[in-house]
């Protein structure tokens, strides 16, 4: 077991997950990477999975909860329980603290697993705490600010009865009643307002959109998204087709871009899986539309599908974050069409970088689509170089170590 040791240039890295399972997770990891090449002793907590990478700290970790298992009635409780108020993370992380005392705590996602009751005990212990916000949770009780397909805010205001009234969280009553649950007793206790000191936010949307809902601007910085651009090819021979890359679920709009498609005649390759695989084929099928289902694909793989592409495509119908898959093709130097949705257009140059459609709309990305195949390649070369070129030096490494430590030196971390 590690040794007792003093803090000094020490990050406390927080995660629910410890694999690459998402674009949060990605953050998290190149996050670590990044102050461990700098010289900071980084120490993970997260929660224990069968796919986590491997870790001396592993003994720290939290039980594994995993949702959608088939468990006995008092399982289950014991899960709600710890979803609202892990008192496991609670021992974990203050056994940890106590061994290997960090200079300050970095968060990502640590509602349903490990829960911000660790944030008390952070607190408790004088180390000052940020969290990045990868989602809407910290406004919206399920997280995406969405019902029925569409954008929601009915829960602003402190009417968060809303969850359980609309049934938000996968139409149940149980599970909606566990997470109205959950922002009550975290709000009372002001787990997230009173024992964060700072929100790391990668979106200006998202910055403006919590300041709407009532969260201090003071305790908000706005520290974007990174990419390594030296780790990405450029050398790609442009094929006939554009690219999805992403989850198939309801709030990407791959129903919209496959209606889109369908209109245009444009080919579509769509790289991953998701819970609304089986309706897309049906639909491609019924529309006749081109499109080819790929799976999922990673590194270099999804890299080669991005390259050789058109473009990438962004049809979300959601409050999209900061996406990192749009800075990892500006990194492949290639243009991007995006929603005008969140924080997609402070990532889209239009008719520089990239263009805009409207979301939810399959006419206007239809339009955006054709007006892309109707670029010479030399053309779509040269928006994606401007791309290239413009996360070389705002969405940088560099630039985000250096808004970081900015960030940390003010809560007296130097």
């Amino acid at each position: 077991m590690p040794v007792l040791e003093k803090a000094g240039k020490r990050l406390l890295a927080i995660n629910n997950y410890f694999y690459r399972r998402g674009g949060a997770e990605v953050v998290f990891f190149d996050h670590m990477s990044m102050f461990a090449e700098i010289g900071w002793d980084v120490v993970p907590f997260a929660m224990r999975h069968d796919s986590n990478e491997p870790t001396p700290w592993s003994d720290y970790f939290v039980s594994e909860i995993e949702y959608g298992r088939q468990t006995g009635l008092f399982r289950k409780a014991v899960q709600a329980a710890s979803v609202i108020y892990s008192l496991e993370a609670q021992r974990n992380v203050g056994r940890l603290i106590e061994h290997r005392r960090p200079a300050i705590a970095h968060a990502h996602n640590v509602y349903h697993h490990l829960s911000p009751a660790i944030f008390s005990t952070l607190k408790s212990a004088g180390i000052p705490v940020v969290m990045t916000v990868h989602d809407l949770k910290l406004a919206c009780p399920s997280y995406k600010m969405l019902r029925d397909g569409k954008v929601c805010e009915d829960c602003r205001g402190g009417k968060i009865y809303n969850v359980l009234r609309h049934r938000c969280v996968k139409d149940s009553v149980p599970l909606s009643a566990v997470v109205l649950a959950e922002t009550m007793l975290h709000r009372l206790l002001g787990l997230y307002r009173d024992k964060v000191d700072r929100l790391v936010v990668p979106s200006r949307f998202y910055l403006e959109k919590l300041a709407e809902w009532g969260w201090p601007r003071e305790k908000m910085v706005h520290v974007p998204n990174f990419v390594d651009v030296s780790t990405f090819r450029t050398d790609w021979q442009e094929g006939d087709y554009f690219v999805f890359a992403g989850r198939l679920a309801p709030e990407k709009g791959l129903a919209t871009l496959i209606r889109a498609i369908a209109l245009s005649g444009e080919r579509l390759i769509v790289a991953g899986t998701g819970p609304e695989e089986a309706s897309l084929r049906r639909l491609a099928g019924e529309l006749g539309a081109d499109v080819t289902f790929a799976g999922y694909l990673s590194g270099d793989k999804l890299h080669r599908v991005i390259g050789e592409s058109r473009a990438l495509v962004l049809p979300s119908e959601w409050y999209e974050n900061a996406p990192i898959s749009l800075l990892e093709t500006y990194a492949l130097q290639r243009p991007v069409i995006g929603a005008a949705i969140g924080g997609i257009p402070e990532m889209v140059r239009e008719g520089e970088t990239g263009l805009l459609a409207s979301s939810g709309k399959p006419e206007d990305l239809a339009r955006a689509l054709r007006a892309m195949a109707a670029l010479s390649p030399a053309a779509r070369r040269r928006m994606g170089a401007e791309g290239r070129s413009w996360i070389s030096s705002e969405f940088s490494a560099a630039a985000y170590r250096a808004r970081t430590l900015d960030l940390y030196a003010s809560l007296g971390v130097a």
